[in-house]
């Protein structure tokens, strides 16, 4: 059905097609009669083989929607119906944004890929944690991770106390974190992922956690753009600071052999999609043998296959992440992925 619809989805801009697929999912959830049960019998697989046990917390599947694709949490319900076993919302910040100049995401169709340069548009993590306990609120049992940033103004010295903001806020109602300093997308950030800035974030957001009544895992997201002495650093910065894994990777800089023309594949921003796919899986490979499997790692980047998200489990992951390959794909991927795995 969605390759039926997708040549019209994709005669629209990227951003715009984005939130006229997503609000007409939540439409067909919330108001088609039996939308939900139909979403679920469409596309959702129950079977206690695909349930996996990872930072203390009991997945019914491995197979997650990466950050960035419900921003401010706005569709969970919907998308979890779609057969996800968890749900990452944001990045978000402290404060409301608007992110960057339209227009900000591009479709690299001959590569399968997207360049987004976003920009952490978010609608700030006060309404994302209001929405989040009205969620909690109705007893649903679905794993949410909350992703986090700072804002763009916030200078990097004082990027920790953005990050602390929101995970006080999220503490509450997300089931795990992950510290986002890896977005090409905000100036400077990327900065945050040296051993200095990148160990006080995460020493100040673990010692706050250790005081909680209950601790939530706290990840690190990385960029695919990292040496194998940088990655070496993230290892031992991650044992240091016993923070709980790494989710490997985010969007890539690198523009190496993209077949799209100059002008669109030179667009600024990060890569998704099938460039990447390689490139993930060796930083999982080499992550999980550095660090000789002392934490869990998620793994992101390039997922278009059941193929793809099984290379990646076996170079190391314990899940899976997908964005790009679900906008290519459509929701059956995450089907395709869950039976190949049966």
């Amino acid at each position: 059905m969605y390759n039926l619809f997708k040549p019209l989805f994709f005669k629209l801009n990227p951003e715009d097609a984005h939130y006229f697929v997503v609000k007409r999912l939540k439409w067909f959830y919330d108001h088609f009669p039996f939308g939900k049960s139909l979403l679920k019998s469409w596309f959702d697989i129950e079977d206690k083989r695909l349930e996996r046990e990872v930072l203390g917390i009991k997945f019914r599947n491995p197979v997650g929607l990466a950050a960035g694709f419900d921003k401010n949490g706005e569709y969970i319900e919907p998308l979890s119906a779609l057969g996800f076993g968890f749900i990452e919302v944001g990045t978000v910040t402290p404060l409301p944004q608007p992110g960057n100049d339209k227009p900000r995401m591009f479709r690299l169709i001959e590569d399968r890929a997207l360049i987004n340069r976003m920009g952490f548009n978010n609608k700030g993590v006060d309404t994302l944690a209001e929405r989040l306990r009205l969620l909690r609120n109705q007893n649903t049992k679905i794993i949410i991770g909350g992703n986090i940033g700072k804002n763009k103004n916030t200078p990097n010295e004082q990027a920790v106390e953005d990050y602390i903001k929101c995970f006080d806020r999220l503490h509450d109602v997300v089931d795990y974190f992950v510290v986002n300093v890896s977005s090409p997308n905000t100036p400077g950030l990327r900065a945050l992922q040296e051993r200095g800035p990148l160990t006080e974030i995460l020493n100040t957001l673990n010692q706050k956690n250790a005081l909680l009544l209950k601790r939530k895992p706290i990840l690190l997201k990385i960029a695919p753009d990292l040496t194998n002495e940088q990655l070496n650093d993230i290892v031992e910065i991650v044992l240091e600071t016993k923070i709980d894994g790494i989710i490997a990777t985010n969007t890539t800089i690198d523009r190496s052999g993209l077949k799209a023309d100059e002008k669109l594949k030179n667009e600024a921003g990060g890569v998704s999609g099938q460039p990447l796919t390689k490139r993930s899986t060796e930083v999982i490979r080499y992550l999980s043998e550095r660090s000789n499997k002392a934490f869990v790692i998620i793994g992101a980047g390039g997922i278009e296959t059941a193929e793809d998200a099984i290379e990646k489990l076996n170079a190391g992951a314990s899940l899976v992440q997908v964005y790009t390959g679900f906008i290519y794909q459509g929701p059956s991927l995450v089907k395709n992925i869950c039976k190949a795995l049966i």
